[in-house]
């Protein structure tokens, strides 16, 4: 359940743009909205596709090129060591490929996820070391190297760093660190990935005379692949990267991308970065989360299309791999909130277990922070040591959350949204009370809320819409998707989909048609009814079947016309806290509190459905209002306990029978009753 919030719109500000520029007003509205206002904006969001500013604003980009420049020329071996995530790979095969071409003595390295980590190792310095090489181009990693480079200039290698990484205090002793967060750096634009930062240090390489264009159409397609799968925003330089790469990626002829989208089943033809993201990323990722990365370097550098073949299909299946045990992981999950919901209750959440794949940990993170819209950590644990990676909802730094627990940390780093760390297993529990102790000193937490960028008259949704939305692609972080509301929709028809896997509805206001698929949703356990008014949050795509362009609205989120969101969100909040043991006011308690009507409305209900399947947040909803959420939770609670009913609440579903009950029941002698008494007193 999401707080969804309406952007803000200035309309004469929309009005005054869509006249100045000749735009759709649907157009003009979205910029004004994600604040795309002046004019040299304006001009770059929509028809820059090849302006970039000079490599030599970033600091120390000069002594990088030179440094560089000067191994090429002097026949040094030169080692690139990139990183093993969709970003580093395309880096990596980037800058390999550049040195190549230009004569350069060159080899390239990538850790291995298990066993070395993350970023330059003293294992590895070592052995490049005994390998010759002289000079070391770190590609999204090493500003955290100190140590490392310190160690390899120890053996008479020189380093460059090039990252995107914020520093963490002192900057490494090499030739040269570029990196747009050194606080000294004059660069205006901060917000390339590694792979954006290795093409500048191209373009310097080029010197004087570069030819951006040229470049572009060399590497744009690795530049896309690298810039959309490190989900940087979408503006300025990773626009043009994106917007030309996209172009490269549909008419590829590097055989490498060419068998990699013939193995995800993409065709010729347009690409968009949702595709990107989702089909050819998670391939790349999935190597470097199971097996060696160096792989997806192999597959982006050879010419060889059946060699070529060979790693994507291997890709595939390492993608297929990642995929079960992301699955194996979310199931055991469910399993222990089946038998302790607690465990989902904290303001921040943190679950371990043994054996959990730690390249697969921060997708599962991703899973469970949308389900419960909460800060989430999943931690695996290897017997004494364990590493776990946590996403955040927006307005909770997560970053400072984990360093307000590093006495208890090994490694650890992140960004508000985001974060890894390295923890020993004996210290996990400590580790859990302490960061819900941050939380707690930072007051109430924020919801997890969707961004609606406007409401929608059902009447306009068409085929003619999206084709005025497409001058806004691509679509990306920092310029998502556009998300539009669909609200006081009556539902005519529930259609199950794929063997029920997933919903097509049927939806009508005023004589305006929609039909919205639900993916992932099976028609039984559609918590609404036909003839119910919902609101509908969705996203628009046009399907092309043999020729036809039709509509595609795809549900990003429902929810009943009538309710209140916000306060659902409070009500369980209260009884979240309640079950915490926190202190609650008197308002609180009795807001939770639920008398013999109250119980009595709802195992009413319950006998008359039958039971009940859906998630229980949706019960306020069924009952007309008449409870609030936090006294639904606490009666479900209560008659549980008591036999009354049987509750089966996991992660994604909840099973509410009836138990069969032999004289009557007491509902005040139910703990959670006596405790919520003993609250008032």
């Amino acid at each position: 359940m999401r707080l969804w919030t309406v952007a803000p719109l200035d309309k004469r500000a929309a009005s005054e743009i869509q006249t100045k520029y000749s735009l759709p007003s649907i157009v003009a509205m979205l910029l004004q909205i994600r604040g795309i206002t002046s004019d040299a904006e304006i001009r770059d969001f929509l028809y820059n596709e090849s302006e970039l500013d000079s490599p030599l604003e970033i600091r120390d980009m000069d002594k990088a090129a030179q440094r560089v420049n000067s191994a090429v020329d002097n026949g040094e071996l030169i080692c690139v060591y990139g990183d093993y995530d969709a970003d580093g790979v395309t880096s990596t095969a980037l800058l390999y490929s550049y040195l190549e071409a230009v004569g350069a003595n060159v080899i390239y390295y990538i850790p291995s996820r298990e066993g070395e980590g993350y970023g330059m190792n003293n294992d590895a310095v070592k052995k490049l070391s005994e390998q010759g090489v002289d000079l070391i181009i770190t590609v999204d990693n090493g500003i955290a190297a100190v140590s490392e480079i310190e160690y390899a200039k120890s053996l008479g290698i020189d380093t460059v760093v090039t990252d995107h990484h914020m520093p963490q205090g002192r900057l490494p002793d090499a030739c040269a660190v570029v990196d747009m967060h050194r606080a000294d750096c004059p660069s205006r634009y901060k917000e390339l990935s590694g792979v954006g930062v290795a093409f500048k240090l191209i373009m310097a390489l080029e010197g004087e005379f570069c030819d951006v264009d040229s470049l572009l159409d060399n590497y744009a397609d690795l530049l896309s692949l690298g810039t959309i799968g490190d989900i940087v925003e979408l503006k300025s330089e990773n626009r043009v990267f994106v917007k030309r790469g996209l172009k490269s990626l549909a008419q590829t002829d590097r055989a490498g991308v060419l068998a990699l989208k013939r193995a995800a089943g993409i065709s010729d033809g347009d690409l968009s970065t949702t595709k990107v993201a989702f089909t050819l990323v998670p391939r790349i990722n999935a190597v470097g989360r199971l097996g060696f990365s160096g792989h997806s370097v192999e597959l982006l550098l050879t010419d060889d299309y059946d060699e070529a073949a060979r790693i994507a299909g291997g890709m595939s299946e390492d993608n297929t791999e990642r995929r079960r045990i992301e699955g194996e992981i979310l199931r055991e999950i469910d399993s222990r909130v089946r038998r302790d919901p607690s465990v989902v209750m904290d303001r921040v959440i943190v679950l371990d277990g043994e054996g959990w794949h730690i390249g697969v940990i921060g997708i599962v993170a991703s899973r469970v922070r949308e389900l419960y819209g909460k800060p989430t950590i999943i931690i695996g644990r290897d017997g004494a040591e364990a590493k776990g990676s946590g996403r955040s909802v927006e307005g909770f730094p997560l970053n400072e959350a984990v360093d307000a627990c590093a006495d208890l940390l090994g490694h650890h780093g992140g960004h508000p949204m985001a974060c890894g760390l390295s923890i020993e297993s004996d210290k996990i529990p400590l580790f859990r009370k302490r960061i819900n102790e941050f939380a707690a000193s930072l007051g109430e937490m924020p919801f997890d809320r969707l961004m609606i960028d406007c409401k929608l008259n059902p009447a306009y949704a068409g085929v003619e819409l999206c084709d005025s939305l497409s001058v806004l692609e691509p679509f990306g972080s920092g310029n998502p998707v556009p998300v539009f509301g669909f609200y006081r929709m009556t539902i005519q028809n529930i259609i199950p989909l794929s063997n029920n896997k997933h919903v097509k509805l049927e939806l009508s206001r005023d004589r305006a048609r929609l039909d919205v698929l639900w993916f992932g949703m099976s028609g039984d356990l559609v918590p609404y009814q036909r003839g119910e008014t919902v609101d509908v949050a969705a996203t628009l795509d046009v399907n092309v079947y043999n020729g036809e362009r039709s509509l595609s609205v795809i549900l990003r989120d429902i929810k009943a016309s009538d309710d209140d969101t916000e306060a659902l969100l409070m009500s369980s909040r209260v009884f979240e806290k309640f079950c915490r043991g926190e202190e609650l006011s008197r308002g609180q308690v009795l807001s939770i509190f639920p008398n013999r009507e109250d119980f009595a409305v709802l195992y009413r209900y319950l006998r008359a459905q039958g039971g009940y399947r859906a998630p229980i947040d949706t019960l306020p909803h069924r009952l007309a209002g008449a409870l609030s959420l936090g006294k639904i939770r606490v009666i479900l609670e209560a008659m549980n306990e008591l036999g009354l009913i049987e509750i089966r609440e996991g992660i994604k579903s909840c099973d509410i029978t009836l138990r069969a009950v032999a004289g009557k029941v007491s509902l005040e002698s139910a703990r959670i009753i006596m405790k919520l008494k003993e609250a008032l007193r």
